[in-house]
């Protein structure tokens, strides 16, 4: 059975994987997406009405459009997307082929690996208050799908990080009332986005969630704690969303491959690479001394990924590719689009026509 060989492939379907996708087919290298799940996006479908704006040229959009942007231009060089497969083992053949498995059991040859599993298997910080299980199918959540579900609501959120603090700002605009529980007196999100929290809404710190008092599954009150003096505060709710953090497992089975890893991921060096030539690494997988998490840094990592793995292939091959605006792969693309523009202007033109002479004639 001939083997289907690509020049890479991408481990992972998160921002950094997609981005990869694109940018390796502007390199002309033949590339397959790998993705556990069944659906493109990794960790950003956590969060897909939260608003991103920390995405350079972009103004501030739901996490949501921007996943779907990122498909649409993943799928630019029609690269090969693999659902529902998560890859276990890897074996590295004399001629320097990799052979990844999948759980299935299928296997997938390639000259050039990029890990992009995001924070890999994941696991939500569920409350771990007694009873709280009861409430999740009502108004107990752990990841917002729906903002009208909060309007005009009092909403309790639960959490000291970035996702807490963004969300309470964000609900704040609908909410009937925000309150934010704490732990600790210092919040671990960013200094603005602390001060923005703090005038639309209510914080108690440093106080835990104690006690949910419910009528059958719906929360109707909560008991705070004092983490010092143990002194507890009653807060009436409508709604409550839990913004704990989650369980990592940085790359699953991957972390057994022997690459050189740390406590945040796998290691790799300023241009991408692993300990292990031909493996390279992109997104909150990887850490390095200049590492930036956010999905800007997650477009650059796979940039340099690409360009790493392409080296490995070639080293006689330029360092990146030609900048879109100058590069052949986009020629047809280019012409493609400008007709489609033009088409779209006549048809506008004409229809303005049309109503005109409609206008006229009554």
């Amino acid at each position: 059975m001939k083997q289907d060989i690509y020049d890479i492939i991408i481990i992972g379907g998160g921002p950094a994987g997609m981005y990869a996708a694109f940018y390796s087919g502007m390199r002309e290298m033949k590339t397959k997406i790998i993705e556990a799940k069944h659906e493109l996006g990794g960790f950003m479908r956590t969060y897909p009405e939260k608003l991103v704006w920390d995405v350079g040229g972009i103004e501030p959009v739901r996490c949501e459009t921007i996943i779907h942007s990122l498909i649409k231009q993943a799928k630019t060089f029609d690269p090969k997307i693999v659902f529902g497969q998560e890859v276990v083992g890897m074996k590295k053949r004399n001629d320097g082929i990799f052979i990844l498995t999948a759980k299935t059991g299928e296997k997938h040859y390639t000259k050039t690996i990029i890990l992009a599993t995001g924070r890999g298997i994941t696991r939500i910080q569920k409350l771990t208050v007694e009873g709280a299980d009861r409430y999740e199918l009502n108004n107990l959540h752990y990841t917002v799908t729906n903002l009208n579900k909060f309007k005009d609501k009092r909403v309790l959120i639960s959490g000291g990080g970035d996702s807490a603090v963004d969300w309470a700002i964000e609900l704040a605009r609908i909410a009937k009332e925000v309150y934010v529980v704490h732990r600790r007196d210092d919040f671990s999100a960013f200094e603005s986005s602390v001060t923005r929290m703090k005038s639309v809404a209510t914080a108690f710190v440093p106080y835990t969630v104690f006690r949910l008092h419910g009528n059958g599954n719906k929360i109707e009150y909560v008991t705070l704690q004092h983490v010092d003096s143990k002194e507890t505060t009653r807060i009436e709710v409508d709604e409550v969303l839990v913004n704990h953090g989650f369980d990592r497992n940085f790359g699953g089975a991957i972390l057994e491959w022997g690459l050189d890893s740390e406590e945040y991921g796998i290691s790799v060096t300023p241009k991408m690479c692993t300990s292990m030539p031909g493996i390279f690494g992109a997104g909150d997988i990887v850490t390095n001394e200049g590492k930036i998490r956010l999905i800007a840094g997650a477009f650059n990592d796979a940039v340099l990924a690409v360009n790493s793995a392409k080296l490995y292939m070639d080293p006689t091959q330029s360092q990146m590719a030609g900048v879109s605006s100058h590069n052949d792969r986009f020629a047809e693309k280019n012409d493609e689009l400008r007709q489609k523009n033009r088409n779209s202007t006549y048809a506008t033109v004409s229809e303005e026509e049309i109503i005109g002479t409609d206008v006229t004639l009554s």
